[in-house]
Order: structure tokens, then sequence, then C-alpha cells
């Protein structure tokens, strides 16, 4: 029996990604190791069809917490902000779980071998979303020149979510943790952790970004036991492009010693004028490759 799953959600308007995400993981022969999970969060009967053979289980995602009407009506895949945090629930004969947001895919084996090891004894294993390259970490409005207001993404999430003062300021300027990317055992502790501040989050604040703030009040608040992976484990594009080795045929760190990319992500789109890649596959942006040359090329997955 397997004990290891790649668990990801998506609906209908992500489809292609969804599709691209799965063909992604069954290119490594590694992956026959592995089963896929997915949870539907508005996907089209014939979609599921044509994926059912190519995954282990296709769930319908639920709202495991319940969330006021208002605020999720029309927004099925608004769940991937909840259900995430509820994977035992919905799977429970596995003993690890690899949460991957449908808008990335894996480039390197190496890194699914890392995240199923960095859970290992309970522990969370995470990406922060800080390295070189990063510029901007947190937003500043200078108020007569010398005093400074700032603009902390965690901050200001937390205060609308009714957490108190203490709380907010002690993640205000931590690593922003990105929870597109995790691993987990089923029998972690980090489970609950999760859920009961998830829960908090939900009942005064916006649902969209929730489950990154839990997370993020787990680790910095809370201690759980984390492990946290490189960069490149879950490479955020639209914070630093990539570049690209042209002898290798693969996208690796900008910056020596240019790791290969364990996991592209896209969240947040790479834009091309009002085209969002995430969208329209032939949106391409000019990458440069470590050699100094320049190539135009699309981030999302292809098996050429």
């Amino acid at each position: 029996m397997k004990t290891k799953a790649i668990v990801t959600l998506a609906d209908s308007n992500y489809f292609e990604l969804l599709k691209e995400l799965i063909g992604s993981i069954k290119k490594h022969k590694e992956s026959k190791d592995i089963s896929i999970c997915v949870l539907d969060a508005g996907l089209t009967e014939s979609q599921i069809n044509e994926i059912k053979e190519k995954v282990y289980s296709i769930k319908k995602a639920k709202w495991d917490i319940e969330v006021p009407e208002y605020k999720v009506t029309g927004k099925e895949w608004l769940k991937s902000q909840v259900s995430r945090a509820f994977l035992p629930n919905y799977f429970p004969e596995f003993e690890k779980y690899l949460w991957i947001d449908c808008d990335a895919w894996v480039n390197s084996w190496e890194t699914i071998e890392m995240y199923f090891k960095a859970c290992d004894n309970g522990k969370l294993g995470i990406t922060q979303s800080v390295g070189s390259g990063y510029r901007i970490l947190s937003k500043v409005t200078w108020l007569f020149g010398k005093v400074a207001l700032i603009k902390s993404q965690n901050y200001k999430h937390a205060k609308k979510s009714g957490f108190s003062e203490s709380i907010a300021r002690k993640i205000a300027f931590a690593p922003h943790i990105n929870i597109g990317v995790f691993s987990l055992e089923r029998k972690s502790s980090c489970w609950k952790v999760w859920q009961d501040i998830l829960a908090k989050a939900l009942s005064k604040g916006q649902v969209f970004g929730s489950e990154g703030l839990a997370i993020n009040i787990a680790v910095y608040v809370n201690n759980v036991d984390v492990e946290f992976l490189p960069l490149y484990c879950n490479w955020i594009a639209s914070n630093v492009l990539p570049k690209y080795n042209n002898s290798e045929k693969t996208f690796v760190e900008p910056y020596l010693p240019h790791y290969k990319i364990g996991i592209m992500h896209l969240a947040a789109g790479i834009w091309q004028g009002n085209e969002d890649m995430r969208i329209n596959k032939k949106v391409k942006i000019k990458i440069k490759c470590i050699s100094g040359a320049e190539v135009e090329k699309s981030l999302r997955f292809s098996l050429d």
C-alpha cells in the first residue's frame, strides 16, 4: 500500500493547470510510489472523467469550517483556503501528505523527496518566501519624510481577522510562509493547531489568504515544529524570475550556484499586459539564461 500522497485542488477554470501538475508528477519515474489525490472545487463532469484514470482519488471539497454564506457565494474555489488544513479527513489512508497548489508544477523530483523527508516526526515541511533577489519584504509609506508607516501583509491580515496586537506584531516582520506547498504527517499535532487558528481567522476575517495567515501564526506564535526548505523548493516566479539553463533545458535559480528549480509556482500570475500566463498558455516572457543570452519562454509545464 502506498503511504504518501500528493494532494491538490482545482475548479474548472484551472483545469489545464491541474492537468499540467499531474503530468509534471507522472513525468518522473519515482512517482509510481506516490498517490495523486484531487479535491474538486468546481470541476465539470467531463473534466473529472478526463483525469480520473490518472489519479488515485478525486473527492469533493467541503467547507470544513463553517463560513458565512455572503463571503463565499459562487466561489467554490475558496474551499482551497480551508480544506487543505483537513487533508487527513479526506484521505485518511495515507501517512504523509504533500500539498501542491494546482498553479505549480514539479521540475525536480529531489524536491518532492525533500518535502516528504521534512515532515518526519510530525514536523511541518514548508518554505519561507524570502531569499536571494528579494528586494521588498514589506511596503512602507513615509510620513513627513521621516516617519515610516509599515504595511506588512501578515500584520494587516491578522488585525482584520481579529487577532491581538501582540500576535499581529509578532508576525509582522517574520519571513512570510507560503502555504501553496507544504508537507505533514497524518498524525502531526500541527493539523489541530492550524485548524483552531484558521477557525478564528475565518470567524472575522476574509476567506482568501486565511489558511496562510493561520499557518504563519502557527509557526511564529505557537511554535509548531517546522523544517524550512530552500526557496527553490517552492519558487514563486512572480516574486523573482528564474533563469534558464540552455544546456540542461531546465529552469534554475537566478543566482549562483543556480540550483535547479524544484517546484515552479505561478502564484499571483505572470502577466504580459492584461494576460495572465496561468490562464493563457500562449503568454511568454523574456528569461535570462545562465550563459548570458535571453530567451522567450512560458513558465508553465511542458513535456518538451
